[in-house]
């Protein structure tokens, strides 16, 4: 099987090296000539790249993107071509690839990730997959060597939908985590007590356990590294915003979901897009959110 891979930027760069690693054929492009990807064949257009693939992965920054890049291909791609878009994107901008592929005859299933640069480097991602029961029987085996897990959400857009209500948990507890490092330290407590209570107790999350805010408790995460790598704070603003917006169109009430939407933007103003999610605890510390609270 050979698979097209466009998008290799951060996330997308490691999932297409795993590829390789694992005996794939992989066809590449991206349009910043930084992004690099090892093993893969790096070709000069994503016409140019899909043209012999029997699978295309994008990993795109938005709906926008992924909607003019397939419109590009659509026309260079063999009969039958398996879509597989691993952006994470509007629920109705996933309907309308899907709708788009499924018109020229190809088949489309929308796959966004959860696990972050970590999981893309360790192959340890989650899939969360909206689309046709068929097409997802035909993806599971490569999805099984990005990821650790691939998990059938429904028709198209529902992976989307899951990702998008996912991530508003994770930005939510995130925050809450950060608020509860805080308190801890005017308290005395180290961040070590903290974490070896909350960890096995009713704070148990993967805010805490896996992406702690601060250093110490959990070498991994990111804030061992002064909070580079990870999941980016401008990433967890989209997916929080992504959530708002789906939420408002179907009239459900997210409270805490559009609070930290508005946190996070404040937090994103302030210290830039870049840092991982987790740094908010900043912004916990030094009064910004309660100061944008004002």
């Amino acid at each position: 099987m050979t698979i097209a891979f466009l998008g290799l930027g951060n996330m997308g760069g490691p999932m297409a090296a795993n590829l390789v690693e694992a005996g794939e054929t992989v066809h590449g492009h991206d349009p910043a000539p930084a992004a690099r990807s090892e093993g893969v064949a790096r070709f000069d257009s994503a016409s140019a790249a899909v043209a012999a693939a029997d699978v295309v992965i994008t990993m795109l920054p938005s709906g926008r993107h992924v909607l003019d890049c397939y419109r590009e291909i659509l026309p260079s791609v063999r009969p039958g071509t398996l879509f597989v878009d691993c952006s994470t994107i509007d629920v109705a901008d996933a309907r309308r690839s899907a709708e788009l592929v499924i018109a020229a005859g190809h088949r489309a299933l929308d796959a966004p990730v959860s696990g972050g640069v970590v999981g893309a480097e360790a192959g340890t991602l989650t899939f969360m997959v909206g689309g046709d029961s068929q097409a997802f029987v035909t993806a599971e085996p490569f999805l099984g060597i990005m990821g650790a897990r691939a998990i059938h959400c429904g028709s198209s857009g529902a992976g989307q939908a899951a990702k998008i209500c996912n991530n508003m948990i994770l930005g939510v507890s995130m925050i809450a985590v950060s608020e509860a490092f805080a308190l801890g330290e005017e308290l005395g407590l180290t961040h070590q007590a903290l974490f070896d209570v909350a960890s096995t107790a009713s704070g148990q999350c993967w805010a805490l356990t896996t992406n702690c805010p601060v250093p110490g408790p959990v070498p991994a995460s990111p804030a061992n590294r002064g909070y580079s790598g990870g999941f980016a704070s401008g990433l967890m603003l989209k997916d929080l915003r992504l959530a708002e917006s789906a939420a408002r169109d179907n009239d459900v009430a997210t409270l805490l979901g559009t609070r930290a939407a508005e946190l996070y933007a404040a937090f994103v103003e302030r210290d830039g897009p870049g840092r991982d999610f987790s740094a908010i605890i900043t912004a916990v510390r030094d009064g910004l959110l309660s100061k944008e609270s004002a």
